[in-house]
């Protein structure tokens, strides 16, 4: 039998197969599409997905495939209101500080390519029919076949059958316009690398760069106008040009050229026993920051670790309990954020376009020269503040890390991530060791990472000589400041980890 079948081969359920396939998990993985996308509106790679890819084996092929983004600026009426820097902020701990610029159609590509290198392919054009749920497996009907698993994880996008199936609401809204993205080849001082984001009292503008040089992906408004002409097919004739002509991007080639709603949608529940809503199937959000694609992976890495463990039976079921809880928090949060921020750059009437071109850019500009609030946004848009405190899997606190938190990184040679890639449980000691504790992981099973104590194990918020429990995704489990080998054994006693 299948032990868990993935429905929709997206960036999220690739990853989730991915991780899976690596601990040896039978999965199948299917999508009603004949092929994968040759066109997308995400781009975004943050760092915190960075740091998932190394735990895979593959990052660095990603980093040679996207282009390393450095910079981002904000035009109003034609003249630039702010300009950010990305990266070397000296104190941001991750080994990528920058997002990278990869197409979600050639991302998936990529992804498919590394899975099936683990033997397991895509089952095209093979779409889900109907669920039945047993207390020990779902049975799925698919078109023309039937099968059995022991999960299922829906990850088959804003219109999932999975969520319908399973009758969980997806409540939310969408904006009032309707919005392009158009794959472009185009000159002009502005096709510079660097993001450009400009706005007027009605208009909407935004430029990526891609990794060919005189390639960009813009995101703007079609006129209003034309969206009334509901009839129509909507073209490049269509879009609204004059800030584009503002920024002086002269646009040679139009590759591709689609329109779109933008939605902001959170499932009420990521689960329903053995069947799991994942990425955006649980959540859709607004294309501020680059972040819906990068939280459905995260979704993925989530749920993969725990759904293996349960199955290999070093844990009881009750441990993707905590999938729900851990996730659909962040999902709700980031909505709202992204909500806020898009309805600022985007709603129309009077009041919304003098705060727009007039007061906004002022207090932007002048926030974003402060290192301070550069780097928060950083530490925000790259996922890498993300914790999961107030799970029932966290506990302690040691030096300022709390049971939760993303693994603190320190960028020595090796540095303390290294050893996350063998996607199990681990403990981790900055200073020394002893003997009691050490005995105890080797009686558990448990990796013992000691690395030296250091000024930059302090500056990361370690305590030294504490004993932080690391689980499979990086996060920290239990912080104990005492390296109690008693209470490491209670947790995973309490937790039924074997």
């Amino acid at each position: 039998m299948t032990e868990v079948l993935i429905v929709g081969a997206g960036p999220t359920g690739l990853v989730l197969a991915l991780w899976l396939a690596r601990l040896g998990i039978r999965i199948r993985i299917i999508d009603k599409t004949a092929e994968p996308g040759t066109s997308s509106r995400a781009l975004g790679v943050q760092a915190r997905t960075l740091e998932f890819y190394r735990q895979l084996g593959f990052v660095d092929k990603i980093v040679r495939a996207g282009l390393e983004l450095n910079a981002a600026n904000l035009w109003v009426r034609g003249r630039k209101a702010a300009h950010i820097e990305f990266g070397g902020f000296g104190t941001i701990a991750t080994p990528y500080q920058y997002a990278l610029i990869y197409p979600q159609d050639e991302h998936e590509r990529f992804l498919i390519k590394r899975l099936e290198e683990l033997g397991v392919h895509v089952e095209r054009q093979t779409e889900l029919i109907d669920l039945e749920q047993f207390d020990d497996r779902v049975v799925a009907h698919l078109q023309g076949s039937t099968t059995e698993a022991a999960f299922v994880a829906g990850c088959d996008g804003a219109r999932s059958t999975v969520r319908e199936k399973l009758g969980i609401s997806f409540g939310g809204g969408t904006y009032e316009h309707l919005f392009y993205v158009a794959d472009v080849e185009a000159g002009g001082p502005q096709v510079d690398r660097q993001i450009h984001v400009s706005v007027d009292t009605s208009d909407f503008t935004a430029v990526f760069p891609l990794k060919d040089e005189e390639r960009v992906r813009l995101i703007g408004t079609i006129r209003p106008e034309a969206e009334k002409e509901s009839e129509k097919e909507l073209g490049w004739d269509d879009v609204s040009k004059g800030l584009l002509q503002r920024l002086r991007i002269d646009v040679r080639r139009v590759n591709w050229f689609s329109t779109y709603h933008v939605h902001h949608r959170v499932a009420s529940r990521f689960r329903e026993s053995r069947i799991f809503l994942l990425g955006d199937a649980a959540h859709i959000h607004s294309p501020v920051g680059g972040q819906g694609m990068n939280t459905g992976i995260g979704d993925a890495i989530n749920l993969a670790w725990k759904l293996a463990a349960v199955l290999r039976e070093r844990a009881p079921i009750g441990l993707v309990d905590s999938y729900e809880p851990e996730r659909i928090g962040f999902a709700r949060r980031l909505v709202a954020t992204t909500d806020r921020v898009f309805q600022f750059v985007t709603r129309s009437g009077r009041l919304a376009a003098v705060v727009r071109v007039h007061i906004a850019p002022r207090v932007i500009g002048a926030a974003f020269r402060l290192p301070s609030v550069r780097r928060f946004m950083f530490r925000t848009v790259s996922q890498t503040t993300i914790n999961y405190r107030e799970s029932a899997l966290s506990e302690g606190r040691a030096g300022s890390v709390h049971g939760g938190d993303r693994l603190p990184w320190i960028g020595s040679e090796p540095d303390n991530f290294t050893s996350l890639q063998s996607l199990e449980w681990q403990v981790h000691v900055y200073g020394t060791a002893t003997r009691k504790l050490a005995a105890t992981c080797a009686s558990r099973g448990l990796q013992l990472q000691v690395f030296p104590w250091s000024e930059s194990a302090k500056r990361a918020g370690f305590a030294r000589d504490a004993s932080y429990l690391v689980r499979p995704d990086g996060h920290v489990a239990l912080a104990d400041p005492l390296q109690s080998p008693a209470r490491l054994e209670q947790y995973r006693d309490r937790h039924g980890m074997t």
